[in-house]
């Protein structure tokens, strides 16, 4: 019996303007508890309403030629999600980026959520603690408002001058507190 254990890392990619694009490798720690703790906010908010989060892993089929796989996502037209993913725009799309990914995710992706109708773009950054907002008007997705955690060297009055939550444009009573996103990010 062989007692080796193989470990064989599953390989993801996405299509973007119909070429394949391998991810970087699995996200790291911190990548992961922004995107599961986005997500966990979401989905006690949603629990019972007609709309449905999604975490990482899931593909969206936006084109024949556009296949993404973001970090997160609301979907609230129930007839887009099928068996093997979200075939059509989701309201909300979430990614949390990497250096890897920053050109696409602020580039071509954010042009083609845009031009889907994706309604609202958030952007995690892991290394500024910060949530870029972006909200679509007249086709294209535009930057509303970057809400950054100050860095714990700032003074009790440079920090008043940062906002540490926002409200989700879908919902006016859904109001997100930085700090329960970056919870335990380092």
């Amino acid at each position: 019996m062989n007692t080796n254990l193989a470990y064989q890392e599953e390989i993801w990619d996405e299509m973007l303007n119909g070429r394949i694009v391998m991810m970087s490798p699995r996200p790291v720690v911190n990548h992961n508890r922004i995107a599961s703790n986005i997500y966990r906010i979401l989905s006690d908010y949603l629990e019972g309403k007609k709309c449905e989060p999604f975490s990482d892993g899931i593909d969206l089929y936006l084109s024949k030629k556009d296949r993404f796989i973001p970090d997160g996502m609301i979907v609230c037209d129930p007839n887009k999600i099928k068996s093997r993913g979200v075939f059509g725009a989701p309201d909300l799309v979430v990614e949390v980026l990497s250096p890897s990914t920053a050109k696409n995710d602020r580039g071509y992706k954010k042009d083609v959520y845009a031009k889907y109708g994706v309604k609202e773009y958030w952007i995690a950054v892991p290394e500024t603690k910060s949530i870029e907002q972006y909200l679509l008007t007249d086709g294209q997705l535009l930057l509303n408002e970057i809400y950054t955690i100050p860095p714990d060297y700032f003074t009790e009055e440079e920090c008043a001058e940062f906002v540490q939550e926002f409200r989700c444009s879908l919902y006016d009573d859904l109001l997100i507190k930085l700090a329960d996103i970056f919870k335990r990010v380092n």
